[in-house]
């Protein structure tokens, strides 16, 4: 075995992949998995770990997977991860803990994400639980969705004997990991149902069609039902649009409404998935979430392109999503914008007006500002278009809460470090804080809140 390389993961064949929604990676065998654990150098100093979001203890973990003690491995795991089988899949690896791997300074990173996922789904299998805390505090914490920062949150308090419970405004629990993100990538039975029901055996309880805010305000879950602190983590889901003309036409869609509306793990829409065979679909945007969308549907029978107005080493999905879609025939468009949405006489979409860009001067953001090209435009055909172009804050929560300041993007104000807000006892984490980021991320804010709201409720954290 060369040591420098990984042990390649097995994946769907594209052909095969491309007409289901069967989950496209195959992952590790046991004996694939103990010869890639085999790799690890054991880091005095493990740079995989500082670049994890949640601290797992990385060399521990594969160590346990080389000598094939795999619950010791899931143990190490979940003493710092609510949602290991979830981030196995979906983390992006390449840019955290695989990404400061050393082996991969002169070869290939070990492959972390898919040994997590190996043990996470080894757990599964053979029915190994985390165990509820037997000490219970007799203390009352309150969490705002039941996504991954709300569940990873509660995982940990409920781990040190709080008593937890979840409020979650659909009737889908585990938010962007139910309706977000596609059966292909994160298997919904497989997969996200056992790990919510993981969260639940350590003694959370998860309340349904209850919208903080609206049926309830923070206020009177602290001052009226006794709850001593609340997190907030029910991410971003108002999606931006670019208001050009044409986008209130039949076929245009937000990503994150079409996902929803049509991911085959969301069960609560009951909507028969379209035939998109023939048609041509348009996605605007060149993140995850654009790759997530024009994925799912190719898997509908479409001719897909993705638009995306800079070029392809500034294109923000994870590289392994992008290739997966160019594997499965997905165009991409690079350096070139829409203008307009075109319609016919009944406002259906009938094609895109685009513009050629080129890359100017860095922007706020660090990456060169697209800038348009006289005398370039030209026609796109259409019959849908989706506008994957992020999403930002729902106000909500912020306006109905006395005390709770939010930033100009309607955010949610933070201490950095603890997740305290301006009001006393409520914490937050998570999208509604940073804007659209990824699963890890949020679950680490909501791992940094429990450790701030247990200090909290213990007088031991000073409040800025």
């Amino acid at each position: 075995m060369d040591m420098m390389k990984r042990v390649p993961v097995r994946e769907l064949d594209p052909k095969e992949r491309s007409k289901n929604f069967e989950e496209v990676c195959l992952g590790y065998t046991e004996e694939e998995a103990q010869l890639e654990a085999s790799r690890c150098l054991n880091c005095k100093n493990p740079r995989c770990v500082m670049g994890c979001p949640v601290s797992i203890n990385i060399p521990g973990f594969i160590s346990e997977v080389k000598e094939g003690n795999y619950e010791k491995a899931y143990k190490i795991i979940t003493s710092t991860s609510s949602l290991p089988a979830v981030c196995g899949r979906v983390c992006p690896q390449e840019k955290q803990c695989e990404g400061h791997c050393v082996r991969g300074i002169k070869g290939e990173s070990i492959s972390i994400g898919n040994l997590e996922r190996f043990v996470a789904d080894w757990a599964r299998e053979h029915q190994i639980k985390s165990q509820p805390s037997p000490e219970r505090k007799g203390k009352k914490v309150a969490i705002v969705g039941s996504g991954p920062a709300g569940l990873a949150c509660a995982g940990d308090l409920a781990k040190w004997g709080y008593d937890v419970t979840i409020f979650e405004s659909t009737d889908v629990i585990g938010g962007v990991l139910t309706f977000g993100i596609p059966e292909f990538r994160l298997p919904k039975e497989k997969v996200v149902v056992p790990e919510v029901e993981n969260v639940k055996a350590l003694g959370v309880d998860i309340r349904t069609g209850v919208t903080i805010g609206r049926d309830i305000t923070i206020d009177d879950l602290m001052e009226k039902e006794g709850y001593g602190a609340v997190f907030v983590g029910c991410g971003a889901n108002v999606p931006k649009m670019m208001g050009i003309q044409g986008e209130d036409a039949k076929g245009v869609f937000a990503a994150g409404t079409f996902l929803k509306k049509y991911n085959l793990g969301d069960k609560s829409t009951k909507t028969t998935p379209p035939d998109l065979t023939g048609k041509v679909v348009v996605i605007v945007g060149g993140g995850n979430v654009a790759m997530d969308a024009a994925r799912t549907s190719v898997r509908f029978g479409a001719d897909v392109r993705v638009v995306y107005r800079r070029g392809e080493e500034e294109l923000p999905a994870f590289k392994g999503e992008i290739q997966e879609a160019k594997e499965e025939g997905i165009s991409f468009h690079l350096l070139t914008n829409p203008t307009e949405i075109m319609v016919d006489e009944d406002n259906n979409v009938k094609g895109v007006k685009l513009i050629d860009m080129e890359l100017g001067e860095p922007d706020d953001s660090g990456r060169r500002r697209p800038i348009p090209v006289e005398g370039s435009e030209h026609v796109m055909d259409a019959d849908l278009v989706i506008m994957a172009l992020g999403t930002v804050a729902n106000p909500l929560i912020p306006h109905t809460t006395e005390g709770l300041d939010s930033n100009k993007y309607e955010c949610i104000v933070t201490d950095v470090e603890t997740g305290a807000t301006t009001k006393p006892g409520v914490f937050a984490g998570g999208d509604d804080v940073t804007g659209p980021a990824t699963v890890i991320l949020a679950m680490g804010a909501g791992r940094r809140a429990a450790k701030s709201i247990d200090e909290y409720l213990n007088d031991q954290l000073s409040l800025k």
